[in-house]
């Protein structure tokens, strides 16, 4: 496995693990049945690309990654804080939103940076960025 594909499995991994760690921190928040769905639903397909990024690591020798410890630990408390201030599933919706969008931002930059990516890791990021946009049409409706 080449260093640019490495990096973008690395990056689809962790964004996943980020991606899951918030639905499950707003799920009680989340009023509606609808809603609680949709993020059942999007969290389970995070855990496949998830799953899929970290068997196509290990097949390589390389093991899985972690979020760093600081962007996980600064996502938490600002979600906790946002929850606690109007936990509603507006704000549920908005927070999921923008998670979206940071996690489409890094897969695309990571994508730009390193363009001899295997066509397997390079699939696996397309697909990550499609479902964090659909996942975010989806959200719409709560805003």
């Amino acid at each position: 496995m080449n260093d640019h594909t490495r990096r973008i499995l690395e990056e689809c991994n962790s964004g996943c693990k980020m991606a899951i760690n918030s639905m499950s921190q707003v799920q009680e928040h989340a009023k509606e049945d609808e809603l609680r769905k949709l993020l059942n639903d999007f969290e389970r397909v995070h855990e496949q690309i998830e799953a899929e990024s970290s068997k196509l690591l290990e097949e390589s020798g390389h093991s899985e990654t972690r979020p760093p410890l600081m962007a996980s630990a600064m996502s938490w408390v600002t979600t906790e804080m946002k929850m606690q201030l109007k936990g509603d599933s507006h704000q549920v919706a908005k927070i999921m939103m923008d998670g979206c969008n940071m996690g489409i931002q890094s897969i695309a930059e990571c994508q730009n940076q390193y363009p001899d990516a295997s066509e397997e890791a390079k699939s696996l990021a397309k697909r990550l960025v499609h479902e964090e946009e659909r996942f975010m049409q989806e959200l719409k409706s709560y805003l």
